[in-house]
């Protein structure tokens, strides 16, 4: 998916930022709240990393005005602060989850992904696809008991179309949960990655609706 940090401190982001692109996600690093606002005007984001304390504003007040525009997108508060009170406004304000700083990066992967999950109504992290058995949790796919060997990228495919399981989701919505800003998109790659997964799933797992897009029946 596509995940919006939000977050002004330089190794911190970095860190963030590339345990995020190694979980197969693309990723849009903004500094500030008018560059995230910008951002946020321009994507349509899977969720969303939100510092509280940044250089031009309360990220609190971010997360408020895009639940007053009715934008459920998932947020996970990261701060310093922890407060109880600070705690408790921010998850009334409408976050979905608080990580306190400094975290364990692999722990900030998990909640990630557990918060997608419940955002995409999975409530099992257990799924069966085809003759493949899916963990949303531990991103481990095995067929007949037999572990499979999946990218990160391919995962990143598979995660997407599982996300609105027997909906179409388009190529270009693919693209978008895989590649931040001027990233450098290879026409075919979003072809290749179904492909490889086709391969090691089963020719079926996917199907093509021509001139729409990708499904995974249900």
């Amino acid at each position: 998916m596509r995940i919006l940090l939000i977050e002004d401190d330089y190794v911190l982001g970095e860190a963030i930022r590339d345990q995020v692109a190694a979980d197969g996600h693309g990723v849009d690093w903004m500094q500030r709240l008018d560059e995230a606002r910008a951002a946020l005007d321009t994507v349509s984001y899977g969720l969303i990393l939100l510092d509280l304390n940044l250089p031009d504003g309360r990220g609190l007040d971010l997360l408020k005005s895009l639940r007053k525009a009715g934008n459920p997108v998932p947020v996970i508060i990261t701060t310093a602060q922890d407060q109880i009170a600070v705690r408790i406004e921010g998850l009334n304000a409408g976050a979905d989850d608080y990580l306190i700083k400094p975290f364990d990066l692999d722990e900030m992967s998990a909640r990630v992904a557990a918060v997608a999950r419940r955002y995409a109504g999975i409530s099992a992290p257990q799924l069966l696809v085809g003759e493949a058995s899916v963990n949303l949790a531990t991103k481990a796919v095995t067929i007949g008991g037999k572990p499979i060997s999946v990218t990160a990228r391919e995962w990143a495919v598979l995660e997407r179309l599982l996300g609105r399981r027997g909906g179409i989701v388009t190529k270009s919505e693919i693209e978008d949960s895989l590649y931040p800003f001027g990233a450098e998109i290879d026409g075919n790659a979003v072809e290749v990655y179904v492909s490889r997964l086709r391969k090691k799933l089963g020719a079926s797992i996917i199907t093509t609706v021509r001139g729409l897009g990708y499904r995974i029946e249900t």
